[in-house]
């Protein structure tokens, strides 16, 4: 591990070193465009740091590998890209309702269906609403750059362990193609007691039960209720980047790649003379509502981008809700935005209030 140097990276293979440096031990995947630098990179340098790597028959072999790793408490993770990311559902869902940690990393392709291998936002119903049956969520991160997604990678590690719970980072083809320089660090590994959980064998102690399956009249309801109680205590890892957002009468939200060039777009119109900023939230969920309903009690008006046709919009809408309104552009899957195509419609949203 280069840990201290400055590499020049593209985001998939950032992603793959921040694996190394948060500790992954086991990493089960199958390729799919376009996140196929990630198994590539950890192939080789996984086990040359140590860990284990095993290209999987399917993604919904991964994932299930993901589970089995994750409930001897290994730092695990899977990877792939949004056909593949609907397959792994279930195993998701198994894994936050038996509260195993682990990260999922989709590099987000256009759909629905398979769509094309371009870049696309239109995952993020399904990463920020659990995506699997039942009642849970997972935090989910946003990178926009190439060292976001080394530091992301290793925070959904953090996360997935410290709540027990499965973590998202959630890229896309702009993300995983792109190249930038990274500086690479290593984080102090913490213990998150997973000694007192994960199946070792029971040497001298009373056996462990990881289970999903609660049958006993009112275990499930029990159980839910603290799964939420976790998914409430959650809220406090809410966060996002305000970027000259202090005297502007147009909020623009928007995240990951669109975010990055919805940034581009609001330094130009600043330049000339138009007050508009923006709030990049860092995660989707959990969401941050808290930094939206102060703008909005400020009497800010909103725009909300995507690189699809309405999905965090929904989420900004209900936070501002009782002081303001969201106006929406999304640019549609199939194309590559542009900054030029964020401009116009960030002036049309701030004449339109004005």
């Amino acid at each position: 591990m280069d840990s201290g140097r400055r590499l020049l990276l593209k985001g998939n293979e950032a992603i793959a070193y921040g694996a190394i440096a948060a500790g992954c031990e086991c990493y089960f995947g199958y390729p799919i465009t376009p996140q196929n630098e990630i198994p590539e990179l950890l192939s080789s340098a996984l086990p040359a740091a140590g860990g284990n790597f095993v290209q999987a028959e399917s993604e919904l072999a991964a994932c299930n590998m993901l589970l089995g790793a994750a409930a001897t408490g290994a730092r695990a993770m899977t990877s792939s890209s949004s056909p593949g990311i609907s397959l792994m559902q279930e195993s998701i869902s198994y894994m936050a309702g038996s509260e195993l940690p682990g990260v999922i990393v989709n590099m987000n392709r256009g759909g629905p269906g398979l769509g094309d291998i371009g870049p696309a936002q239109g995952d993020y119903y399904q990463s920020t609403r659990g995506g699997g049956h039942g009642d849970y969520r997972t935090p989910v991160l946003a990178p926009s750059s190439c060292q976001e997604a080394y530091d992301m990678l290793i925070a959904a590690f953090d996360l997935a362990f410290g709540y027990r719970t499965p973590a998202l980072v959630l890229g896309d083809g702009i993300i995983g193609a792109m190249k930038e320089p990274v500086n690479l660090w290593t984080p102090e590994r913490r213990d998150h007691g997973e000694s007192e959980w994960r199946l070792d064998g029971a040497r001298g102690r009373e056996k462990r039960l990881l289970r999903s399956l609660f049958l006993e009249e009112g275990l499930l309801a029990e159980h839910n209720r603290h799964l939420s109680a976790k998914y409430a205590e959650m809220q406090r890892e809410a966060r996002a980047e305000s970027f000259m957002a202090e005297d502007a009468e147009l909020i623009v939200v928007a995240y990951g790649s669109l975010g990055r060039i919805a940034k581009s777009a609001v330094r130009k119109l600043r330049e000339a003379g138009h007050r508009i900023g923006l709030l990049r939230p860092l995660l989707l969920y959990p969401f941050p509502s808290a930094a939206l309903r102060k703008l909005a009690e400020e009497g800010r008006r909103f725009l909300t981008m995507e690189h699809n046709t309405g999905q965090m919009v929904d989420d900004v809408r209900l936070a501002v809700r009782l002081c303001a309104d969201s106006d929406f552009y999304g640019h549609m899957p199939g194309s590559l935005p542009g900054v030029e195509d964020l401009m116009a419609p960030m002036l049309d949203a701030l004449r339109r209030k004005s």
